[in-house]
């Protein structure tokens, strides 16, 4: 059995937080209900969200430091000293990540309010979570509904836009990878599920020149994109069609860096050096990457060289069981040096 689970509503728009009560009426969705933000996003959307709910439904709240599983059985023992009925994740993807998790394992469902274009997981099942050991991402479910707001997705500085082009384009090499473990392993495929995902990562190269501009039409563009990702991981029953290789070099710099970049640019850096590796045209995503300004090398991305090199030879043990382009060896330190200068990275 193949199971397929979708948001039931995606809306895109502006001034959408009142639409929030419409969208859990729709839903059926009752008292009470938790409004989890970050520290930042209380104040850029989180109280106005928790003003409007008040309206209609018992609201509590709580904020979300970091995406760690100690913070995600916070959110679950509150979840369940409240008998919370649902949440609402208003933030970036830890917040939404933290959120996801939380409710999926309290049972409960969640809605999608996302404050930036960063990261695809605002539609997805799977959850980024530190603390769960060589684990880094984690299948809950995905949200019940999807409200993204262009007017405050746009007051997020530009950085945030452009790193949710690199997660988007990130799918060419996913993709790619999960062709070589279906033709290597005999790892189920699904053409529907790789189409749709390669079709998002395609729309966002041909228009970065509006992308790189940050009005209205570039997000709807990325957050359009982003939902895609989302739903392609849903048809697959996995995140294939959107982590590969490029990812778990994001994740082993997640392990080495004490700070490290926005996971959309880690990404994008990633998939340049692993369509170097496939043999594709990886000037080309480079050059879609610089369009939008998001990092192309190692000093834009504020990472020393040597750490950009150890993670391309540890990025294989991430998750041994996901065939990719690094095979089960991984890269040798010289492979390694040689693909991140060939491509500018370093």
């Amino acid at each position: 059995m193949h199971l397929m689970e979708f948001p039931r509503e995606v809306i895109l728009g502006k001034d959408l937080i009142r639409e929030v009560n419409n969208v859990a009426k729709r839903l059926k969705l009752s008292s009470p209900v938790l409004v989890v933000y970050g520290p930042k996003t209380r104040e850029i959307a989180g109280k106005d969200v928790e003003k409007a709910l008040n309206s209609d439904f018992d609201v509590h709240s709580i904020t979300v430091k970091e995406a760690h599983i100690k913070e995600v059985e916070i959110v679950e023992d509150k979840i369940r000293d409240e008998g919370i009925k649902w949440a609402i994740a208003v933030g970036g993807g830890s917040i939404i990540d933290v959120t996801k998790l939380a409710s999926y394992r309290a049972g409960i469902p969640f809605i999608s309010f996302p404050t930036t274009a960063s990261h695809d997981g605002i539609a997805s099942a799977n959850a980024s979570i530190k603390g769960l050991g060589a684990k880094t991402s984690i299948k809950a479910r995905p949200p019940i509904a999807v409200i993204a707001d262009i007017g405050i997705i746009k007051t997020a500085p530009k950085r945030y836009l452009a790193a949710g082009v690199g997660d988007v384009i990130s799918n060419i090499t996913a993709v790619r990878d999960w062709k070589l473990a279906h033709k290597i392993r005999g790892e189920y495929f699904s053409e529907y599920a790789a189409a749709l995902s390669l079709m998002s990562a395609k729309m966002v190269m041909r228009d970065a020149e509006i992308i790189r501009l940050g009005e209205d039409e570039g997000i709807r563009k990325v957050v359009k994109a982003l939902i895609s990702s989302g739903v392609a991981m849903s048809i697959a029953g996995s995140s294939r069609p959107a982590s590969g290789a490029e990812h778990l070099f994001s994740h082993a710099l997640d392990m080495l860096l004490e700070k490290p970049a926005l996971h959309g640019e880690q990404t994008g850096i990633g998939t340049i050096i692993m369509a170097y590796l496939h043999g594709i045209n990886w000037k080309k995503i480079k050059e879609t990457l610089k369009t939008v300004g998001a990092p192309t090398t190692a000093y834009e991305l504020g990472i020393d060289p040597e750490i950009i090199i150890e993670a391309l030879t540890i990025a294989h043990t991430i998750r041994p069981e996901r065939y990719t382009i690094l095979g089960r060896d991984g890269l040798t330190r010289e492979a390694a040096e040689r693909a991140a200068k060939i491509t500018g990275v370093i």
